[in-house]
C-alpha cells in the first residue's frame, strides 16, 4: 500500500497528491496509518476484555491491604510476563488495611414506629460503631447549614448530608467532584457540633437502590464517628419525610476494622526506549478497588488497557523511542501512596518522566484527553486533534490527567515537568456503577473498552514520536 492510498484509505487526507504534501502531513500520515493499524490491531484482535472478565470473576473485588489485592498484583505481574512485556518488577509500596467487617446493619423509624430495614454502605475508613448507634437524622445541604445550628447544635443526632450533584453540569466528573466534600469531610462536620454518626447520599446522577461508598477522613481533634452512604432512593424518602415534619430515626450497625498498614506493590513492567533509553513515558491505572462489585470501571477498565497497549505495540511490531513503563498503581481509592510511592523513587533516582498518561475514568466510548502540560505540550497534542477525531476521540481540554501520576509533577527535576494526559471515556453513565455494587464486569461493553484501549495505545504510541527536547 503506498503513503497516498493509505491517507486516502484512512480519512486522514483527502485530495492531496504527493508533492503538495508538507513535511509535517508526510509525518503525520505515517503516525495516522501506525493509529489505524493500532485500532485493527484491538478490536480485531485485543485481549483487554478477556482480561478484565478473569480480574473481575476470578480475583474480584481488591481493596488495598486485602488478600484480593495481593491476589491482583500476582495476576498483573503473570499477565505482563504473558505478553512479553520486558522487565517486570513489584515495586513495594505501604497501604493501610481496612475492612468493612462484614454485611452492615441499618434501619429507620418513622415518627417512632417499628424499625424499617435501610441498605448503607459505609464510607472507606470509618471506624465501626461498637454495636447498635441510633439517632434523630437532621437533613443539611452544605456544611454552612449544620454551622448555623452552632457548636453543640446537632447533639446526640446524625447529620445527613444530601447534596445531589450538580444535574446542570455536562461533565459528571466535574458534578461529582462538586458533591465530594460531604462525603469526604461530613463525618468531622458532624462530631464536631455534637453528632454521633453521620450519612451521606451516594454520588451519583441515577435513582437506584445502590449506596455508594468511597474515601472519607478523620481529623485528630476531633472524635471519629461512624459514616455511611445512603441510597439516592432512600435518601430522597428521608428528606422528604423530615421535610414533611416526621422524625426519622436512623440506626447503624457497623463493624469496620482498621488495622495495621500493609506492604503491597505496585507493578510495574519496563521496555526499554532505543533511542533515549533514559527517558520515561508511563501508562497506568489502578489496581485496587472498593470492597463492593467488582472494580470493573474502576479501575479494572484502565488496567486491562494499559497491559493492552504493551500487547498491541509488541504485536504490531513496534520499537519505542523512549522507555515505556506500564504501571498497575496500588492505593488509589483510600490514600494513593502507589502513586506517591512511584514518583518519590522516581525522584530520588533523578528519572525524567517526559510524558505520563492515565487511564481511570471507566470503560465507556472513550471522547478525548484531559491534558495537563506546559502551552508548548498542550499545543503538541493537539496538533493531533484533527486526525484522532476520527476516531471519536477529538476533545481535548486542559485539566487533571489522574490521581496516580498527579505526584510526578512534584517529583519530577526541576524543570522536566512531565507531559500528562488522561483517558476521558463518556462520563454521563461512569457514576451509575461507581464505588457500588453495580460495578461488575457485566456492565461494561466490549467494544466500548477496546476503543479505550485503542485511544490509550495511539496516545502513547504518538508521544512517544515527540521530541521533547523541542518543549523545554
Amino acid at each position: 500500500m503506498g503513503m497516498i492510498t493509505a491517507i486516502m484509505l484512512f480519512g486522514w487526507v483527502s485530495g492531496l497528491g504527493a508533492q503538495e504534501l508538507q513535511q509535517d502531513d508526510v509525518v503525520w500520515a505515517q503516525d495516522s496509518l501506525m493509529v489505524a493499524h493500532i485500532h485493527q490491531q484491538i478490536l480485531g484482535s485485543g485481549e483487554c476484555y478477556e482480561d478484565l472478565r478473569v480480574l473481575c470473576k476470578e480475583v474480584g473485588a481488591r481493596l488495598s491491604g486485602s488478600p484480593e489485592a495481593d491476589e491482583a498484583i500476582l495476576w498483573g505481574g503473570k499477565t505482563l510476563q504473558a505478553i512479553g512485556a520486558g522487565d517486570i518488577r513489584m515495586q513495594p509500596v505501604i497501604v493501610p488495611h481496612w475492612e468493612r467487617g462484614g454485611k452492615e446493619r441499618a434501619w429507620m423509624r418513622i415518627d417512632g414506629g417499628a424499625k424499617e430495614p435501610l441498605r448503607v454502605a459505609a464510607l472507606g475508613g470509618s471506624v465501626g460503631t461498637g454495636g447498635d448507634v441510633e439517632g434523630e437524622v437532621v437533613v443539611f445541604q452544605d456544611f454552612d447549614e449544620l454551622d448555623s445550628m452552632g457548636t453543640a447544635g446537632l447533639e446526640g443526632r446524625i447529620a445527613f448530608f444530601n447534596r445531589p450533584m450538580d444535574p446542570l453540569m455536562i461533565n459528571a466528573g466535574s458534578a461529582y467532584g462538586g458533591a465530594y466534600e460531604q462525603r469526604s469531610k461530613g463525618a468531622v462536620e458532624s462530631a464536631r457540633h455534637g453528632g454521633i454518626a453521620a450519612l451521606v447520599r451516594s454520588l451519583t446522577h441515577a435513582l437506584d437502590t445502590f449506596p455508594h461508598t468511597g474515601g472519607m477522613r478523620y481529623d485528630d481533634d476531633v472524635v471519629q464517628v461512624p459514616a455511611a452512604a445512603v441510597s439516592t432512593v432512600d435518601a430522597r424518602r428521608i428528606a422528604g419525610l423530615v421535610k414533611e415534619g416526621h422524625e426519622v430515626q436512623v440506626g447503624l450497625n457497623m463493624g469496620c476494622i482498621l488495622h495495621e498498614d500493609k506492604s503491597q506493590a505496585n507493578v510495574i513492567a519496563e521496555w526499554k526506549g532505543t533511542e533515549y533509553p533514559d527517558r520515561y513515558i508511563v501508562v497506568g491505572g489502578h489496581l485496587d478497588s472498593w470492597d463492593i462489585g467488582e472494580g470493573a470501571h474502576d479501575d479494572g477498565a484502565g488496567i486491562v488497557q494499559s497491559i493492552e497497549v504493551l500487547r498491541t505495540l509488541h504485536a504490531l511490531g513496534y520499537q519505542p523511542r523512549h522507555t515505556l513503563r506500564v504501571v498497575l498503581f496500588i492505593n488509589e481509592e483510600n490514600g494513593n501512596n502507589g502513586g506517591k510511592t512511584y514518583a518519590q523513587r522516581a525522584r530520588e533516582k533523578g528519572e525524567w518522566h517526559v510524558a505520563a498518561v492515565e487511564s481511570d475514568a471507566g470503560g465507556d466510548a472513550p471522547r478525548g484527553y484531559s491534558i495537563d502540560a506546559s502551552d508548548a505540550g498542550t499545543a503538541a497534542v493537539r496538533a493531533w486533534k484533527e486526525g484522532l477525531a476520527q476516531y471519536g476521540v477529538g476533545d481535548m481540554r486542559r485539566g487533571g490527567a489522574g490521581v496516580d501520576i498527579g505526584p510526578l509533577k512534584k517529583e519530577e527535576p526541576a524543570g522536566k515537568r512531565p507531559l500528562m494526559v488522561g483517558l476521558r471515556p463518556n462520563s454521563q453513565r461512569y457514576f451509575d456503577y461507581h464505588h457500588s455494587d453495580r460495578d461488575i464486569f457485566e456492565n461494561v461493553h466490549e467494544r466500548e473498552l477496546k476503543l479505550g484501549a485503542a485511544a490509550l495505545t495511539s496516545m502513547v504510541y504518538l508521544l512517544d514520536r515527540l521530541n521533547y527536547d523541542d518543549l523545554d
